[in-house]
C-alpha cells in the first residue's frame, strides 16, 4: 500500500471523551514546501503567550526564520543530517529557548523548562487547528546553537520545530514516512 493513501489518524482512538483536537495533533515529517504567511506564523506564537507559567513568568523566546531566509537557513544548519532530509521543505524553523531565572527577582526558575514545554503545547495545538503541521526537534547542535544563536547567560536552548503545510509522505520513503 501507497503510506500517501494511509491516514495517519485512522488509529487513534482517544478515550475519556477527549477532545478530537489533542488525537488529530501529530508531528508528522511531510511537509509541502508551500510558504506559511508571517501573520500565521504570529498567531502561532500568539498562543504560546497564552500558555500558563509560574508567576507568569513566560520565560520562552522563539527564535525563527521563514523559507527563503538567512535566519531559516541559519536554523537549518544547526539540524542532524536526518533532520536536514526532511526540513527543508518546511515553512519555517523555529529554536525555543528558556530564560532560567525569573524576570522579577532573578531567581533560580526551577520550572522554566516545564513552562516552555506548555508554551509549545499552545503553539502545536494552535497549527492544528489552523490545518498546519509542527514536528519538534532535539537532533541539533545544541552547543552550536547557544553560540550560533548569541543566547545570552542565563537561558538554555530547549528545542527546535519545524513548522509547514501537510506535504506528500512518498518524498520521505517508507521508514520515514
Amino acid at each position: 500500500m501507497n503510506v500517501d493513501q494511509i491516514d495517519p489518524l485512522d488509529h487513534r482512538d482517544a478515550g475519556h471523551g477527549v477532545d478530537p483536537l489533542f488525537p488529530r495533533r501529530w508531528s508528522p515529517r511531510a511537509m509541502s514546501g508551500e510558504e506559511i504567511r508571517e501573520d500565521q506564523l504570529m498567531r502561532l506564537f500568539e498562543a504560546a503567550r497564552w500558555a500558563p507559567s509560574s508567576y507568569n513568568n513566560q520565560p520562552w523566546r522563539f527564535l525563527w526564520g521563514r523559507r527563503g531566509t538567512a535566519e531559516f537557513a541559519h536554523l537549518f544548519d544547526l539540524l542532524v543530517d536526518s533532520n536536514k532530509a526532511w526540513a527543508d521543505d518546511a515553512a519555517a524553523l523555529v529554536a525555543m529557548v528558556s530564560r532560567t531565572t525569573f524576570e522579577h527577582n532573578g531567581k533560580p526558575s526551577r520550572t522554566h523548562a516545564f513552562d516552555t514545554g506548555a508554551a509549545w503545547m499552545s503553539l502545536a495545538l494552535q497549527d492544528t487547528i489552523d490545518g498546519l503541521i509542527v514536528h519538534a526537534m532535539q537532533g541539533f547542535d545544541y552547543d552550536r546553537a547557544e553560540e550560533a544563536l548569541n543566547v545570552p547567560e542565563g537561558y538554555t536552548v530547549q528545542a527546535m520545530a519545524a513548522i509547514g503545510r501537510p506535504g506528500a509522505t512518498a518524498v520521505l520513503g517508507e521508514k520515514m514516512a
